[in-house]
């Protein structure tokens, strides 16, 4: 076991700065062709080779999809990447962490992802319509234990970043008001996560992240430093 300067555990021989893989996972009722533009991104910006993975994000699981994103990484013989995923493809990723199917060193950057819960999802699952809605793995994730529950070891063994959004534009509104900082479907608040080595607010919608060259960027520095772009 290697211990380094932040106190994190990483593979032996590993550096982290030097990684050139990158995992892409999309969120609640999306396609991997939405994580399109922060693949080109990180791929002509920052030389990296970016896989999407795509999955089931309404009749699947979130420990089964987990298993998908570990099986993925294992049938394209994938030794290590950094992973980054928008919405509920944040959780996915710490939830295969968290239950060590995948052990494949990198840093990860979690995009709008509610990671303290949400409380746009326990509105809608309380109605009979929202529980079709929302399928299985938003609620295992967010309603039925948070990121910040089921996750915090996670943060002990690598670095994790995250984003949020501060333009109150989308889907979240139709559960009601949020009454504080959110991107339309979830709150700042929400992004927090217990032991992340870095956070950020960007001025963009929870969908226009997916679009926003500056959260693409953003993604790109915490990838190759461990830490997110700010003014001098």
């Amino acid at each position: 076991m290697v211990v380094d300067e932040s106190g994190r555990v990483v593979e032996s021989g590993t550096d982290m700065n030097s990684i050139d893989t990158v995992v892409c996972t999309h969120g609640l009722w999306a396609h991997g062709t939405g994580m399109y533009l922060i693949k080109r991104h990180l791929e002509r910006e920052y030389g990296m080779k970016a896989f999407i993975f795509n999955y089931p994000s309404v009749t699947r699981t979130l420990d089964e999809n987990a298993g998908r994103l570990a099986r993925f990484i294992e049938d394209n013989g994938i030794e290590q990447a950094h992973m980054v995923g928008h919405s509920l493809g944040g959780l996915v990723i710490l939830r295969m962490l968290a239950n060590r199917y995948s052990e494949v060193p990198g840093r990860v950057v979690c995009v709008g992802s509610p990671l303290r819960g949400s409380r746009a999802a326990t509105i809608l699952n309380a109605k009979s319509w929202g529980e079709h809605l929302l399928g299985a793995a938003v609620p295992q994730g967010t309603i039925h234990g948070s990121a910040n529950e089921w996750a915090s070891e996670v943060t002990r063994r690598r670095d994790i970043g995250s984003i949020a959004g501060s333009v109150p534009i989308g889907v979240g509104h139709v559960a009601g008001p949020f009454g504080e900082p959110n991107d339309g479907t979830v709150a700042v608040a929400e992004t927090h996560l217990d032991g992340a080595k870095d956070h950020i607010v960007v001025p963009t919608t929870h969908t226009g992240m997916l679009i926003s060259r500056n959260v693409a960027e953003q993604i790109g520095a915490f990838l190759r430093r461990g830490e997110f772009l700010r003014e001098p």
